[in-house]
């Protein structure tokens, strides 16, 4: 069979252009992160969202005959709503119960060429055998992604083996707050470098 996997980007502008794939990405969210992870986050027919869910976000979707196979979430750093910013910022402003306001050594930015990713998983659904190549087509999707809109470096919590992650991308990564433990995840604040991976020719991966 041949391969039918897709990555798409939608936002509020274009959403309506691909059917009923952002509320089945929502829903997505909730069967891992809520159903799956037991976080405690907002959720309503069946669909995960938080204020980070804005007109102002991205998300980008890898997705097979209409199943959701893995999503992120993209954010500028410049962000607002309200009294809202984006997650590392608000956490260390004290305004997130479940991440520490240390999750950072230094001052969260706030630049028009950072842009912060959120909300990363792969289905637990996908094969084991396609795991890898799942997550490869995501993370490099968000790094053209964030590149289109004028992004050059992206941050996020990431599990603490982001490294090794990374390196399979050849995306450089530098840590940028602790290692800590949230909501049963290892994980640590991070600072990639996407403009590289985005300017590289995409590679041909076989799908087995």
């Amino acid at each position: 069979m041949p391969n039918r996997m897709r990555s798409s980007v939608l936002s509020v502008t274009t959403q309506h252009h691909y059917g009923e794939l952002y509320a089945e990405f929502l829903k997505a969210r909730k069967q891992v992160f809520i159903d799956t992870k037991q976080w405690d986050l907002p959720h309503t027919e069946g669909m995960e969202f938080d204020q980070y869910d804005t007109p102002q976000s991205r998300s980008v979707v890898v997705h097979e005959f209409g199943q959701v196979l893995a999503g992120i979430r993209l954010l500028p750093t410049t962000a607002r709503c309200g009294c809202y910013s984006y997650m590392l910022r608000d956490a260390q402003r004290g305004m997130l119960a479940g991440i520490p306001p240390h999750v950072l050594y230094e001052k969260a930015p706030v630049a028009d060429h950072i842009w912060e990713a959120t909300r990363l998983f792969v289905s637990p659904d996908v094969e084991a055998d396609r795991r890898i190549f799942v997550q490869t087509l995501l993370l490099s999707e968000m790094a053209r992604t964030a590149v289109a809109e004028g992004a050059t470096h992206v941050i996020g919590i990431v599990p603490a083996v982001f490294k090794r992650w990374m390196a399979r991308l050849g995306m450089g990564a530098l840590p940028l707050g602790p290692k800590l433990e949230i909501d049963g995840d290892k994980t640590q604040a991070a600072v990639m470098h996407v403009a590289a991976v985005a300017e590289a020719p995409a590679k041909k991966t076989t799908l087995h």
